[in-house]
């Protein structure tokens, strides 16, 4: 179980401290500690692929800040929100959250950096051509301490090894998920399985030929 105090040291400001405090008294025990598990994963991802790895653990730690209010609140927010939803985020509920929490963030936290803000509203849905940090954040949901799905273990090994091929695994394992339960898929992202790839087939077009 992931304690606020298993945080790397260089972490510990104030700043995160308070941040964590609200957590706590936001969420429920469960979604408490995977947020916390979800920003360390963020830290250990960002420090392994040259994001900012405090940067990247604000935005793991607080992507969920709103996951657990009611939808009337969250529509409030993603109203107000800097980064408006698409007509297929407000078509499914599951993902209102995201961007819920990137307003959230901004106006009631007082959060300006954009890079950490857009690496919370992008953390369900994706987009074609990431920011590292968005990534980071990304796959982190996915492999952090506290996921036990069958895919797990491949995710985060592909994660420590090759991250865009990590996005487009993870992206086509997302975009099952959402056919097979019979949501609107955003074409954000479909927008970012067809980006990731691209990559992918360009990365073996350069390999050399066995």
């Amino acid at each position: 179980m992931a304690k606020e105090n298993d945080s790397p040291q260089c972490v510990q400001n104030d700043e995160v401290r308070n941040y964590t405090a609200l957590l706590k008294a936001r969420l429920s025990k469960k979604r408490f500690t995977h947020s916390v598990n979800v920003a360390r994963a963020a830290y250990m991802l960002a420090e392994k692929w040259d994001a900012d790895p405090q940067r990247a653990y604000v935005a793991g730690l607080l992507h969920d800040c709103c996951k657990e209010i009611t939808f009337e609140e969250q529509a409030e927010l993603m109203r107000a929100c800097p980064y408006p939803a698409s007509p297929e985020e407000w078509a499914s509920k599951p993902v209102w959250h995201g961007v819920a929490a990137a307003s959230y963030m901004h106006t009631e936290l007082g959060i300006e950096d954009e890079d950490v803000l857009l690496a919370a509203r992008w953390h369900t849905v994706a987009h074609a051509n990431m920011t590292r940090l968005e990534e980071v954040v990304y796959m982190a949901d996915l492999i952090s301490a506290d996921r036990t799905y069958s895919d797990v273990e491949r995710f985060r090994k592909l994660a420590r090894n090759d991250l865009s091929k990590a996005m487009l695994c993870a992206l086509q394992y997302a975009i099952e998920s959402v056919i097979k339960k019979g949501t609107a898929l955003p074409n954000s992202t479909v927008d970012a399985y067809n980006y990731y790839l691209g990559v992918s087939n360009a990365e073996k077009k350069k390999s050399p030929q066995q």
